[in-house]
C-alpha cells in the first residue's frame, strides 16, 4: 500500500541523515541498510540535532511502544524548532510504522514518511516526493525484493549483522510479529554468502546471523540441495577470515538434530545458543499458542549441552500472561532452576492491539505481574552472576568492538558473549586477543591479556 499526500509544504532535499533504531538487532541492520542507501545517494551521517533527515527506526515489541514513538517525534520537532528554526524532515520506519500506518501522519503531522520493514528500500523514491511536496505512506509487504535494491557492498565493523529471514507463521497470542513483519521467508543461499563475504572483505571477523526465527531458515544450494540453517553455517565456516559466527533468535520448533550437531564440530560456531521459552507451565504455553512444552525445551537444552557442554543458554520470559495462576509461574521457576541460564531477558506481560491475547479473560494484577517479575529477575540474575564467576582463570580469545569507560580500556566478547573488560596498551578495535578470566561481576568480566590471538 503506497500513497502521497500533500505535505505542508516542500523540504529541501536533505544532505544529512541521523538513523534511530529502537529495540532488535534486526532493526539494527535495517538501520544499517538505510544508511547505505542515503550513502549512495551522497548524504552524509550527521547527530539528531543537525541532520537534514531524521529516521525513527520502530519497534513494536516493548509495552507502550507506538506512544514512546509519538513522544519522540514531538522532542525532535521540538527541540530543533529552538536550536535553529529549521524543520528536518522525518520518517518513522520499523514495526510501528507498520501497526500504525496512516494514524501516524494524522496524530503527529510533522512526519513526512512512514515507511513499513518491508518497504524501507523505496525510502529514496519517498525522499525525493516529500521534497516535491508529497508525504509519503508505504506499508506493503512483498517479500523479500528489498534486498535485491539495496546497495551490495558494505563496510563493517569487526562485527556484523546479516539478516537471513524474516517474518513469523508462528501466530504465537501475545505477538504482533506476523502483522508487522509478515510470513516467513528466507533470503537466497547466494545471497547470503555473497554478503557474507563482503562483510568479511570490509573488516567483519564475527558475522550474527538474524531472523525473526533464525533457524526457520530453508534454502537450495549452488547444486540444488535442500538446505537448513546448520549448511549455512558450515558454508560460512569455510569463509577465509571469518572467525565466529552467531545466530539469534531461534524458535524451539526450529531447532533441529543438525543444528544441534553444528554445535559441536563448527569450531567457529560459538558456544552460546539464544532459545526462548517464555514460560514453564504447559498450559500457559498453549494458552501462548507455543508449540513446545517445558519438557520438550529440557530435551532439546539437554541435548546441546551433551553436544557442547560449555555452551551459554539464554532466554525470554513473560510473566503474569493472561491467565497465569501462582502454580503457572511455579512451574517457570523450577524451569529456570533446571536450565541454569546464562543469560535472560523476562518481562511483564502487556497487551498488543490486535493479538488474541490482548482480549483473554483472567488479566493478572499489575501488582501480582510486579512481585512475580522480581522473584523471576532476582533468580535469573544470580545464574547469571553464578556462570560469569564459572570462566574465572579460564583462558579465551577475545573480539574488541568498543572503547570502555576508563582511558586505555577496551570491550570485547567472549565466545559465551559476555562483556569483557580488558587494559592493555596497543590494543585497538577489533583485535582478537587471548586472555585469562580474573574477574565477574552481574553483568561482564574482566580479563589479563595473554597474547595477540591468530587473526
Amino acid at each position: 500500500m503506497t500513497k502521497g499526500t500533500t505535505v505542508d509544504s516542500p523540504k529541501k532535499a536533505p544532505k544529512t541523515f541521523f538513523v534511530q533504531n529502537y529495540g532488535c538487532q534486526m532493526n539494527v541492520y535495517d538501520g544499517e541498510r538505510m544508511a547505505d542507501q542515503f550513502a549512495a545517494q551522497g548524504m552524509t551521517s550527521s547527530s539528531k540535532d543537525d541532520a537534514d533527515l531524521i529516521v525513527l527506526n520502530t519497534c513494536h515489541i516493548r509495552e507502550k511502544a507506538a506512544e514512546k514513538v509519538y513522544s519522540e517525534i514531538g522532542r525532535v520537532g521540538k527541540k530543533r524548532k529552538q536550536a535553529n528554526g529549521a524543520q528536518p524532515m522525518i520518517a518513522v520506519a520499523g514495526c510501528v510504522a507498520q501497526a500504525e500506518g496512516a494514524e501516524i501522519s494524522r496524530r503527529s503531522p510533522s512526519v513526512d514518511i512512514v515507511v513499513g520493514p518491508q518497504a524501507y528500500h523505496k525510502l529514496p523514491e519517498m525522499i525525493a516526493g516529500v521534497a516535491a511536496g508529497k508525504r509519503g505512506l508505504d506499508l506493503d509487504l512483498p517479500g523479500l525484493d528489498k534486498f535485491d535494491v539495496l546497495p551490495k557492498k558494505r563496510k563493517s565493523g569487526p562485527t556484523a549483522f546479516l539478516t537471513v529471514q524474516e517474518g513469523c507463521d508462528k501466530f504465537c497470542t501475545y505477538c504482533v510479529v506476523p502483522y508487522t513483519r509478515g510470513a516467513e521467508i528466507s533470503r537466497s543461499w547466494s545471497a547470503l554468502i555473497d554478503e557474507a563475504k563482503a562483510l568479511v572483505d570490509g573488516g567483519a571477523k564475527e558475522i550474527t546471523l538474524l531472523g525473526q526465527n533464525v533457524n526457520a531458515w530453508t534454502g537450495e544450494d549452488d547444486s540444488g540441495n535442500a538446505v537448513g540453517l546448520e549448511d549455512l553455517i558450515r558454508a560460512l565456516d569455510r569463509i577465509s577470515g571469518l572467525a565466529r559466527i552467531r545466530y539469534v533468535t531461534s524458535h524451539p520448533n526450529d531447532m533441529t538434530d543438525g543444528l544441534i550437531a553444528a554445535h559441536g564440530d563448527v569450531e567457529k560456531l560459538m558456544p552460546y545458543l539464544h532459545l526462548p521459552v517464555q514460560a514453564g507451565s504447559d498450559r500457559i504455553l498453549k494458552a501462548m499458542n507455543r508449540s513446545h512444552s517445558a519438557d520438550s525445551y529440557r530435551r532439546i537444552i539437554d541435548a546441546v549441552r551433551k553436544i557442547r557442554p560449555d555452551i551459554a543458554i539464554s532466554g525470554d520470559f513473560i510473566v503474569g500472561f493472561p491467565g497465569e495462576s501462582d502454580g503457572d509461574f511455579e512451574d517457570t521457576m523450577r524451569l529456570v532452576e533446571y536450565i541454569n541460564y546464562a543469560s535472560a531477558y523476562s518481562f511483564k506481560y502487556s497487551p498488543r492491539p490486535g493479538t488474541p491475547a490482548a482480549t483473554m479473560a483472567d488479566q493478572v494484577a499489575p501488582q501480582i505481574m510486579d512481585e512475580r517479575l522480581q522473584r523471576l529477575q532476582q533468580l535469573l540474575g544470580q545464574q547469571q552472576y553464578e556462570f560469569n564467576r564459572s570462566v574465572i582463570g579460564q583462558s579465551c580469545d577475545i573480539l574488541l568492538e568498543r572503547k570502555g569507560k576508563y582511558e586505555g580500556q577496551l570491550i570485547g566478547k567472549s565466545p559465551w558473549l559476555q562483556s569483557t573488560h580488558v587494559d592493555m596498551p596497543g590494543l585497538k578495535i577489533g583485535d582478537m586477543v587471548r586472555v585469562q578470566i580474573n574477574e565477574a561481576g552481574y553483568s561482564s568480566v574482566t580479563g589479563d591479556v595473554l597474547m595477540q590471538a591468530a587473526a
